[in-house]
């Protein structure tokens, strides 16, 4: 079994779950990112046989006689690489007619899957998709992280000591989510790989596209999108940029979405703000590919804070995406923008209750960063469930009515108890106040106030 296999992934309860009540699934993702070890895990459990079409002579016997084939499957089949036999789909179509059993196969794809000609229309409502996401830190570090629950729950527990991560954020970043990059040491033999990954990925898309043009333009507009990541998407400006037209652009953007190396965070739509932004944010499918693009390291970023920070936001969206894909409750994710540059970096939306997050990869926590979640808080009443303000910071502090400061550990940290009760953003700032009162010309802490007078300004 290879590294990558030991890694437990979230979207396996949702994967096993579709097996129970589809004929078949799909399990589909960005390449490399883990399927054929999640199909063959999950598989091994359930009792599938698995077989490849990278196999050249499987994949031969399955175009040949794609009937018979099908035919002869075993009751529970794993068919990896799929789309590498679009003729396949119809006679799946019809062996699912002929009998329809729950979780009779099992389909892993790469980015090209969906758009395999008649897919769609073969197994129209006898298969479900599921997505699976690079890994998630959580799923690296092998823990059960309580952040969504606590989020839409009880809240994160004040002032529980955590350590900071200082310059290990920065490597974190660059290290992203994919599992074989993951299990290479940082530096140039993980910064080579993703580089070749992209290159693959954007070769198969170029062929797609079949425009010359395309060759040169894409890879660019890739990394043009690596340095503008956790920014709103400004198609006319990379147009203009890159000296085609909108629609062009727009072409290639979305080509980019299909690959999984970008997405497009949509804005949030309320009659409750006024003058809201309508422009979705752009994010690099993963942090490690967005550095490897921008050629930079983990020093690098620690002397380029401003892309640390929007790297960081990135790192921090592209997290709860992987979290939340195997959480039962749907979840949803926008950005919130004012004309007047009001933002909330992140919505997380579960029905009508929201919760706002802001993202800073520093240790200082300022009033002014929580202006976005306090205007959400005033428009959405109750239905506003926390605001929060991730920071590498080591406590969590409460900021008034359903605010906090959370430590960015706390992503994918197990939950614990709370150890302290809540207090207030002015019973903060009047410890700070008292504890420079009581020690005149010097920085002490009382122990009720160490680690918050350093990091509130």
């Amino acid at each position: 079994m290879t590294p990558t296999a030991l890694y437990s992934r979230f979207a396996e309860a949702r994967l096993v779950e579709a097996l129970g009540h589809s004929p078949a699934v799909l399990l589909h993702g960005p390449r490399q990112c883990g399927k054929t070890t999640l199909a063959r895990v999950a598989g091994e459990r359930l009792g599938y046989r698995y077989l490849t079409f990278d196999d050249d002579r499987l994949r031969r016997a399955a175009a040949e006689d794609t009937v018979g084939f099908t035919e002869s499957l075993p009751e529970r089949v794993i068919l990896d690489e799929a789309q590498r036999v679009p003729g396949l789909f119809g006679s799946l179509r019809r062996e699912i007619d002929r009998r329809r059993t729950a979780g009779r196969f099992l389909l892993t794809g790469s980015p090209r899957a969906l758009r395999v000609p008649g897919l769609e229309d073969s197994l129209a409502g006898r298969l479900r998709v599921a997505r699976l996401h690079p890994l998630s830190r959580a799923e690296i570090e092998r823990s059960t992280p309580g952040f969504l629950d606590a989020l839409f729950g009880a809240g994160f527990p004040p002032f529980e000591d955590v350590p900071r991560l200082g310059p290990r954020l920065a490597d974190l970043v660059t290290a992203g989510g994919y599992p074989t990059a993951n299990d290479l040491p940082s530096g140039s033999l993980r910064r080579d790989w993703y580089a070749d990954t992209a290159e693959t990925v954007l070769s198969q898309a170029i062929s797609d596209l079949a425009r010359p043009a395309a060759r040169e333009a894409l890879p660019n507009l890739l990394t043009e999108a690596a340095a503008r990541t956790a920014q709103l998407t400004n198609i006319s400006a990379l147009a203009t940029r890159f000296s085609v037209s909108r629609q062009t652009i727009e072409a290639y953007t979305q080509l980019l979405e299909r690959m999984f190396l970008v997405e497009r965070l949509p804005p949030w739509a309320s009659n409750r703000l006024a003058r809201l932004v309508k422009t979705p944010k752009l994010h690099l499918g993963d942090t490690g590919l967005a550095a490897a693009l921008l050629g930079v390291e983990a020093a690098d970023l620690l002397r380029e804070r401003t892309l640390l920070g929007a790297l960081t936001e990135t790192f921090v969206y592209q997290e709860l995406r992987r979290q939340a894909s195997g959480s039962p409750a749907p979840t949803r994710f926008f950005h919130c923008r004012d004309r007047d540059g009001v933002e909330t970096d992140l919505l997380v939306v579960r029905g009508r209750r929201v919760a706002g997050i802001e993202v800073k990869a520093g240790a200082t926590i300022h009033s002014s960063d929580f202006r976005g979640l306090k205007q959400l808080r005033r428009a959405l009443g109750d239905d506003f469930v926390r605001g929060v303000l991730l920071y590498d910071g080591e406590r969590a502090l409460p900021f008034g009515d359903r605010l906090s400061a959370v430590p960015l550990t706390t992503l994918w940290r197990a939950p614990t108890e709370a150890r302290a009760p809540a207090i207030t953003e002015r019973e903060v700032f009047a410890l700070r106040e008292e504890t420079r009162n009581d020690s005149p010309g010097t920085n002490a802490e009382s122990p009720a106030t160490q680690g918050i007078g350093r990091t509130i300004e």
